[in-house]
């Protein structure tokens, strides 16, 4: 296959249609972008061997200008010096330059049309390269994302979710047991402190009470001793 029918495959394929066939596609996207960067290589080594091609013949052609023009000069030498013998010969050699400088000039047209091919289908192919690139990285985390929920799906299908389910909930009951008996110790211990501040409680009223009788009776008494004074 030559250079010229891949670089045409290439930039008009449908990277999206080559993917959407592939069985592997992150293995399709890589080997897709491996080619690309093979074929621009090609492609500028051949555009490079195509400039070089065309100095050489610009070269050339400069120089068969001025052949003609020296060729012809010499003709007016001759008829100068009535030499038509030596005119018609620097002619016959002037008309040969002629007829080589426009086999090279069409040949130097030819190479400006293939650069300028290889330069539209070069661009081309950097925007395939660049797009592609862009997409590789996406596909491979699509597939990273695939394979693992695969590996997920798998696994739970391996196992009675049901089962693990219902060890889970009993899990969870005991620990609503173990979770219980704390609250129920708990409240026997709020119980127990609460009787026993209710009779701190009863001891300060007996206290208080004790205190106000001993009060009443020694004012009581007082109140008598004065009373019997006075009689």
């Amino acid at each position: 296959m030559s250079i010229f029918s891949r670089m045409s495959d290439i930039v008009n394929s449908n990277i999206n249609s080559l993917l959407d066939r592939a069985e592997d596609p992150e293995k399709m996207v890589r080997l897709i972008i491996q080619e690309m960067e093979e074929t621009l290589v090609e492609v500028r080594t051949t555009s490079a061997r195509a400039i070089a091609d065309k100095k050489e013949l610009s070269r050339r052609l400069n120089w068969l200008n001025e052949e003609v023009t020296e060729w012809e000069r010499k003709a007016e030498v001759a008829i100068s010096k009535d030499r038509d013998d030596l005119a018609k010969a620097a002619l016959g050699e002037r008309n040969k330059a002629e007829d080589t400088r426009s086999a090279v000039a069409e040949e130097v047209g030819l190479l400006d049309a293939t650069l300028e091919t290889l330069a539209s289908d070069t661009a081309a192919l950097q925007a395939k390269i660049k797009d592609a690139k862009t997409r590789q990285n996406a596909i491979v985390i699509r597939g990273q994302a695939a394979r693992t929920r695969l590996d997920v799906r798998e696994r739970l299908s391996e196992h009675n979710i049901d089962d693990a389910m219902q060890r889970f909930e009993s899990y969870e009951r005991k620990m609503d047991d173990l979770e219980g008996q704390v609250e129920a110790y708990d409240m026997v211990q709020k119980t127990l402190a609460e009787e026993i501040s209710d009779l701190e409680d009863a001891q300060g009223l007996d206290d208080q009470l004790a205190e106000l009788k001993k009060r009443v009776s020694s004012s009581s008494t007082s109140s008598s001793t004065s009373n019997g004074a006075q009689h």
